[in-house]
């Protein structure tokens, strides 16, 4: 369940609640939308509308509990939709949502582009085309798209979302933060998941900024309002193991785990098990990931970047960490691929290439610690000294993942300049 497929959740949810009076139940707000779909559906079973809402209202139960199960029930309940009304408007735009779902990005984006040209002023449309083109690396599209799902309708809750995503990425930590926060004001209180999700992202940009009090104090407000939701509980893990405090780290991702089983989750657990000094447990948390993502790694919808990481990191497989980083940069040059792209061919001692594709990353105005620590890294092996001690100097800055290794290497070139 990647950040920009849950933005788009939220868009879905702005759409059922405008089609439907929700009852006030011990459901949650998904659960209250597919029983609400479904008792429509029986009013009226020869009408596609209700296998519309069916599915959007699985699409969200998926986000609420990270189980894919969900997404196939969706793709039946679309099937039926366009058995009633081949063709039908919400349906299409329900399959190219689906095709992001499933991380088909290139098809969901001529899709999109194909539902735009159809409807050229349909602000949900416009979000496919800021999802599909971020998640490719296509940022000025993204963005362009992004203008006109606000310019079509100002303040509008997915569109402020979106625009906050990627003024994240353009290095605006604050404006996307602040767009955040609207986007919570205008939400209503009885949609708990989306406000919770949203107190997650809010906890996240305080986290990359380095206010890593201020992510604690949010991201413990998502788990009142929405207790054991597994993305407040894996940026809250962020935040402990900046603190040092491993073995809460490892509580929360194993609860994060348990609620959300896939394999990226995994790879974050067993790193915070190795960190907290449970070598053992480690072992076979990293063994188990290794399974899981190459299980995965033919779908589109993967775990490869983690993949990468483990092998230059963990498994000491350069070869095998460059491989799988290829298979991913040959379709999608998002800042993350890029960065994990980046560091394959640093360990496989192609530092020069390495260096290009960061930059790349970059010059999009990212600033994350990790990426930068990495930048760091990769110049100090190519001799650029002045160049590693800027980037891992942002790296420590932002007392965030990455930091802490960024620190370590930049006292060793200080105490090498010293030396000098």
């Amino acid at each position: 369940m990647k950040k920009l497929i849950a933005l788009l959740t939220l868009t879905l949810s702005t759409y059922v609640a405008a089609q439907s009076t929700i009852v006030k139940t011990s459901l949650t707000p998904a659960e209250q939308s597919i029983a609400t779909a479904k008792k429509e559906i029986g009013k009226k079973p020869a009408q596609f509308a209700g296998y519309n809402q069916l599915a959007i209202a699985l699409s969200r139960r998926a986000r609420e509990t990270s189980d894919i199960t969900y997404y196939a029930q969706a793709e039946d309940a679309l099937k039926k939709s366009f058995e009633l009304a081949p063709g039908n408007m919400e349906g299409e735009k329900i399959h190219v949502w689906l095709l992001l779902g499933r991380h088909e990005f290139p098809s969901a984006l001529e899709a999109a582009k194909i539902l735009n040209k159809r409807v050229p002023d349909d602000v949900l449309v416009y979000g496919f085309l800021v999802d599909a083109n971020a998640e490719l690396g296509n940022y000025p599209a993204a963005e362009d798209a992004a203008q006109w799902m606000l310019n079509l309708r100002p303040g509008n809750l997915p569109g402020m979302t979106r625009a906050a995503y990627l003024r994240e990425l353009f290095g605006d930590v604050d404006g996307a933060y602040e767009l955040m926060d609207m986007a919570y004001q205008a939400t209503v209180p009885t949609e708990t998941e989306d406000r919770a999700w949203i107190l997650s992202q809010m906890g996240h940009l305080r986290f990359v900024a380095g206010r890593t009090d201020d992510a604690e104090n949010i991201l413990k407000q998502a788990l009142v309002l929405f207790p054991g939701y597994h993305y407040a509980l894996g940026n809250l893990a962020k935040v402990r193991i900046t603190q040092k405090r491993y073995d809460e780290a490892v509580t929360l991702l194993q609860q994060r785990y348990q609620a959300a089983p896939h394999a990226e989750n995994l790879y974050d657990l067993a790193e915070a098990l190795q960190l907290a000094g449970r070598d053992a447990g480690a072992k076979k948390a990293f063994a188990e990931f290794e399974t899981k993502s190459l299980a995965e790694s033919v779908r589109k919808d993967n775990s490869s970047r983690e993949l990468v990481f483990y092998y230059a990191d963990h498994a000491n497989q350069p070869a095998r960490a460059l491989a799988v980083a290829k298979q991913e940069f040959a379709w999608r040059h998002d800042v993350y691929t890029l960065d994990a792209y980046a560091w394959a061919l640093h360990v496989n001692g192609q530092d020069a290439e390495a260096r290009k594709q960061l930059e790349a990353a970059l010059a999009v105005g990212i600033r994350d610690s990790k990426i930068f620590a990495h930048a760091g890294e990769i110049a100090l092996k190519l001799g650029d000294r002045a160049a590693a001690q800027k980037y891992l100097e942002e790296s420590v800055s932002l007392h965030a993942t990455g930091s802490e290794q960024a620190r370590l290497v930049l006292a060793e070139v200080s105490g090498t300049s010293q030396q000098r």
